[in-house]
Order: structure tokens, then sequence, then C-alpha cells
């Protein structure tokens, strides 16, 4: 079979979501679960994901290996050069066999050129594949994050999935407002609910 085939690329799943939308404690709630295991996730800081409170089996200076199986690392340089970095490392054993990845993107950052990177460079196209994008929307101040941040508008538009976070904080009738909002925004994509980031993994991934 050949490396370009689907069936052998490793599929990419895009977390974004603006500044303080709780996609750090959604990302922290998941690494714990068995249901990550076999996963490469590629944050921004080790520091922003709270590695003192998960099961850390082993460490270098750039990649941790948590009891769930999961495997973090974080962005060297550029996306392109961590995926095709960490691929080659899979390749050597040089980390654990990965099946997948997950790439968190910084919290004011349009996710467009992250996804462009994994569709344009050959390498990382013959290598991995989009698998969709999962975006964090507060909903205490989310309504107020779309009407000022137009980065914000982007990350909702794109998303292949909603996680509507913070819903123990929020009233219904703004819940329910902003859900509105959202579906206008992007009718094709299904919202979930994350109350204190508790959510499933194979919900989002």
């Amino acid at each position: 079979m050949a490396l370009s085939d689907a069936a052998s690329r490793i599929p990419v799943t895009v977390l974004t979501g603006f500044l303080g939308s709780g996609k750090t404690t959604l990302l922290n709630h998941v690494l714990k679960q068995p249901g990550m295991a076999a996963t490469a996730v590629i944050v921004n800081e080790f520091g922003e994901i709270g590695l003192d409170h998960l099961l850390v089996e082993s460490a270098t200076d750039d990649v941790v290996l948590l009891n769930s199986g999961c495997l973090c690392c974080t962005v060297r340089g550029d996306i392109v050069n961590t995926l095709t970095d960490l691929f080659v490392k899979r390749v050597k054993g040089r980390v654990p066999y990965f099946t997948r990845a997950v790439i968190e993107t910084t919290g004011l950052a349009d996710p467009a050129p992250v996804l462009h990177a994994l569709l344009s460079d050959p390498i990382v196209a013959e290598r991995y594949m989009i698998d969709g994008v999962v975006t964090t929307v507060d909903a205490v101040n989310g309504a107020g994050t779309l009407d000022r941040q137009i980065e914000a508008v982007k990350q909702a538009a794109i998303a292949d999935r909603l996680i509507i976070t913070k819903t123990d904080l929020a009233d219904t009738a703004s819940v329910n407002s902003l859900r509105a909002r959202l579906a206008a925004l992007n009718p094709g994509a299904p919202q979930l609910y994350a109350a204190q980031g508790a959510i499933d993994a194979s919900a989002l991934f």
C-alpha cells in the first residue's frame, strides 16, 4: 500500500478555541483518559496543560509520555517541522508508536494556516491527513468574544465539532442564545457540552 493512501496516513485533529474558552482545561481532562492511548498531542507549552497534575511515565526535553499511553510534545519551530520530526521519531522507535495526532493551537490563532500547512506541505501531506477541527466556545463569555474578536469567529466557523464549555456557570438563556448563534455561523457542526472540561475523548477525536 502506498504511503499516501488514506489508510496509512495519520489522522490529525486541530483543537482550537479563543483565550479563556476552556480549551486547556478540556485537554487536561481528556489527556488522562485511556481513549487517548496511541495519540500524539502537540501543545504550545507543557506549562499550559499542567503536566504536574497528570500521570507522567517518562519525559525528555520535548516529549512526555503519560500513563494513559498518550504522547505529548511541544511545537518546535513551526508545525510542519514538528510533525515531520515526530514522524521520524516514530519510524525510528524513539517515541511510542502513535496512530493519531492532536494539534492544540494558541488561543489567538486562526486555525486556517495550520490546516493549510497540513495540506500544502508535500512531506506532511504524505504522512498525515486532516481528521477535523474541534473548537471550544465559552458559554459565559462566548457571545462577547464573537462580537469583539474576528479570530474567534473564524475558529467557530471552521469547526467540525463545537464544544460549548463552562455550561455549569452560564444560565440557560445565555447557553441557548449562544447555541443559536453558533448554529447560524456553522450549521453543519454538532454542538457538545463540556462542563469543567468533562467530556469523553471519543466525542472529540
